[in-house]
């Protein structure tokens, strides 16, 4: 339903306001995590769970908060969305122990999901189709970049001059005027043809997904080969392949497998699942370098990313313009490799290594890398979709980009977790022992970067690029790190 033009406007800034704190959360955590695990004695190995908590629920409700939003009510369901974020970022800041910490960033998780398709949707249904359209969605897209830069400066502001939980209460008044203000300013709107809901088949991955993560991260503390181990993997696997089974019989499935006909479309959720794998874990362990190896403050490291997330939002509009020009295989080859040299840059930090000489050419190379894969995934995961799929196919490239950033922090948390603690029993030097965890780590997502580029290479068609129109793909949220 659209609009009158002044109403609309402000429904806008509304709609990118709730929308730039899901995404600045994301961002600003990294920051944090040093002061975090001191404050509340996380293990290095459980650290990762305050991402990975808010990722997987994220990423596995994602799918049904859209279709929460068409059945139930756009609106109704974006302020239940932003009421739960809300409640969960007080909780958070108000966390005292691992356990409440994590548990309470599944509840902002939980929130993330419901909000973000119901105010892409929302957005759509305000604005009628064309130039109003694309200058609401040019924004929409823009609020990720300027999200992702000012959560890492914000994160280490906030850190050092308050403490920690404030990155999580600066949320709290930012939800609560937008709770006051969504009733005068957003219209309700829903899909009477909509399906209906498939929550145990949200329940079913996410579980699934989060004993996988669970496995992965205390497999070497409980022993790769003990009971607890085996248990969790196999209980894992039943739950995942339960949800496949659920999938392929329920009548209306959260994600009809029917979808993946298109290899293309296929290829670029193994892109972006890649992508996510490589980034979220990237930053994690890049955070923990500077701040516990090279000493620096959370200001000092927030400032330092300013590089990486600059440096994409200047490339941004020439990779969406080189895609146009050289296609999207070519983009997305490009952007994929320069990830991995990226991250092999960063097998050479040392313990004696500066921010200039170690980590900025590497931040330069992700920097530009990043906005080339971004886009042509995205271009790619909508690639031969009829009209009536390209919602469900922007939703599962955000759901596979958010469970991939959930496992690839859990497995190079625990290759850098493994290694340090192996040094550190042969009486190695704790500096030297954690950098050659980190070392290792990045070793393991530049090989996992370089299988995106062999995906890209091999499993990309061009004849189903060709089908969809080069620039027009449905927005979906920015990889977030």
């Amino acid at each position: 339903m659209v609009g009158s033009d002044r109403r609309k406007w402000f429904a806008l800034a509304l709609i990118l306001a709730v929308q730039f704190m899901t995404i600045l959360d994301i961002a600003i955590v990294n920051v944090a995590l040093p002061s975090i695990q001191v404050d509340l004695g996380f293990s290095q190995e459980n650290l990762q769970w305050v991402i990975s908590a808010y990722a997987l629920v994220f990423g596995g409700f994602l799918l049904l908060g859209g279709r929460s939003a068409d059945l139930l009510g756009r609106r109704r369901i974006f302020m239940v969305g932003t009421l739960l974020f809300t409640l969960g970022s007080l909780l958070c800041g108000l966390a005292w122990s691992e356990t409440s910490l994590i548990a309470f960033r599944a509840v902002q998780g939980l929130g993330a999901a419901t909000i973000t398709p119901a105010a892409l949707s929302i957005l759509v249904a305000t604005f009628a189709e064309g130039r109003e359209r694309n200058i609401a969605l040019g924004a929409w897209g823009a609020v990720g970049g300027v999200g992702a830069a000012a959560g890492v400066l914000f994160g280490g502001v906030l850190t050092d001059l308050l403490s920690w939980e404030w990155i999580f209460f600066v949320n709290v008044p930012v939800g609560i005027a937008a709770l006051i203000l969504t009733p005068f300013l957003l219209s309700e709107s829903l899909d009477k043809h909509g399906q209906g809901f498939d929550i145990p088949g949200a329940i079913l991955v996410t579980s699934g997904l989060s004993l996988l993560v669970l496995g992965i991260t205390q497999g070497y503390g409980w022993g790769w080969g003990s009971a607890e181990t085996v248990g969790v993997f196999v209980a894992a696997a039943v739950l995942l392949l339960s949800f496949v089974g659920w999938e392929s019989r329920v009548k209306d499935p959260l994600v009809p497998f029917s979808i993946f006909r298109l290899q293309t479309l296929t290829a670029a959720n193994v892109a972006g699942f890649i992508m996510g794998t490589a980034l979220f874990a990237m930053f994690l362990m890049l955070t923990l370098y500077m701040q516990q190896v090279l000493g620096l403050s959370p200001i000092e490291t927030g400032v330092g990313y300013l590089a990486v997330a600059g440096t994409a939002i200047i490339w941004a509009n020439v990779a969406a313009a080189a895609v146009t020009r050289v296609g999207v295989k070519p983009a997305l080859v490009f952007g994929m490799s320069l990830m991995t040299v990226g991250l092999l840059y960063f097998t050479q930090v040392s313990v004696e290594g500066s921010y200039w000489t170690d980590l900025l050419p590497g931040f330069l190379i992700i920097g530009l890398g990043m906005p080339f894969a971004y886009v042509s995934i995205t271009i790619a995961a909508v690639a031969g979709t009829k009209p009536h799929e390209a919602g469900l196919a922007s939703g599962l490239i955000n759901t596979s980009q958010q469970i991939g950033g959930a496992v690839g922090i859990a497995i190079l948390s625990t290759v850098a977790v493994t290694t340090t603690t192996d040094e550190l029993a042969t009486g190695t030097q704790q500096s030297v022992a954690l950098t050659d965890g980190f070392q290792a780590a990045f070793w393991t997502g530049a090989a996992i970067a370089f299988v995106g580029v062999l995906v890209s290479l091999f499993l990309v068609r061009g004849r189903d690029l060709q089908q969809h129109e080069v620039g027009v793909a449905e927005p979906v949220l920015e990889p977030t790190g």
